[in-house]
């Protein structure tokens, strides 16, 4: 019996203990979780980029997507300044927290300080194939150990009552092959992980960068599709290479849900209009205009804490797109904020250069 039918098996097996189970005992009072957040729709964790000041930013634009912190490491955490590492401001919600890490220990007690302030999840980092976080045994070098990762898994359910997921890659070199992953799969799953985010490529964990590991690695979202087929009872939800809303809807036809990454930063206008087309949401999409506006308090906040203007602003420049001004726009709040005694008037220009668009 191959690795896939092995562990379908033994999921429909537990499926039935399950309901016996449940028909032999009187009914009690819950004392279930509330629910988890909705991954329809999700933007990835990504370094660098989707800090606090980006995601309050983004939820400007959405209400319902899904937001992931940067991957913080455990050691971060538990060794480093935790408070500026785990800040948030409650409207970023629903807020994930991605943990790099391969200690069960460490990652329990991680993911107890993410539950503790508020993060509605924790994943672990499964697919970066960066050399600095493979030194330190994080990342896609996980998916070579998955029983190492099925322990980190339980450990932190054991600590927590959050969601607890994984991201990986559909293989890393030298363990690409489709069993390899079911094995991969199947051992984290009988561990309690039910939530699999899969960026449809390999990682080659040698010889290229992180950058050329989004790229020249072939996208196989035809993997991850199978990867559901034979996990049905998994949520599965597919990452890498996704540009566009309508391929969105085209992916949700298969996958539990749909994760962007690059395309939702350099593009965050798209963020509009995620609400109403994935969330049956009424309400009109905010302006690109109003989107800047709502920013203004908070980064009279920001400045007021000492904090520099270009902190936020760095993320908002994907809003100017094809419309006359957008030189303009980009060169206020990227070029001109460095050197002006009044930011905040900047912003005001540059609001008002999005008026219309």
């Amino acid at each position: 019996m191959g690795a896939c039918a092995r562990y379908a098996a033994l999921a429909q097996a537990n499926n039935r203990e399950r309901a016996t189970l449940l028909k032999s005992v009187e009914p009690q009072e819950s004392s279930a979780t509330p629910a988890g957040p909705s991954r329809k729709f999700s933007v990835a964790p990504m370094m660098d980029w989707t800090d606090r000041h980006c995601r309050y930013f983004m939820r400007r634009l959405s209400r319902h997507a899904l937001l992931y912190s940067e991957m913080v490491t455990t050691g971060a955490l538990l060794h480093g300044d935790a408070e500026r590492f785990l800040r948030h401001d409650d409207s970023e919600q629903p807020l994930a927290l991605q943990l790099g890490g391969s200690d069960p220990r460490a990652l329990a007690a991680c993911a107890g300080m993410a539950e503790r302030t508020g993060y509605r999840e924790v994943n672990l980092n499964a697919g970066c194939p960066s050399d600095r976080v493979q030194n330190n045994m994080i990342g896609a070098c996980l998916m070579a150990h998955p029983q190492l990762v099925a322990e980190c898994v339980k450990a932190m359910r054991d600590a927590v009552g959050i969601d607890v997921t994984v991201k990986h890659r559909i293989g890393i070199n030298g363990r690409e092959s489709y069993g390899e992953l079911c094995d991969f799969v199947g051992q984290v799953h009988e561990a309690g992980c039910r939530t699999f985010i899969v960026h449809a490529r390999i990682a080659i964990l040698e010889g290229l960068s992180p950058k050329e590991n989004r790229e020249i690695p072939p996208l196989r979202h035809e993997v991850a599709a199978r990867l559901k087929q034979d996990f049905p009872e998994l949520e599965i939800i597919l990452n890498g290479g996704i540009k566009t809303l309508d391929e969105c809807a085209a992916h949700l036809q298969c996958f539990d849900g749909v994760m962007l990454g690059r395309e939702a930063y350099h593009n965050p206008y798209l963020l509009a209009e995620v609400d109403r087309r994935f969330f049956a949401c009424a309400t009109p999409p905010i302006s690109r205009a109003q989107a800047l506006a709502e920013m203004r308090p908070y980064v009279q906040r920001h400045l007021a804490e000492g904090g520099a203007m270009h902190h936020v602003t760095r993320h908002v420049l994907g809003l100017a797109q094809a419309f006359r001004g957008a030189r303009r726009f980009r060169q206020l709040l990227s070029v001109d904020i460095h050197k002006c005694s009044d930011p905040l008037a900047l912003l005001d220009q540059a609001i008002a250069l999005l008026e219309g668009h």
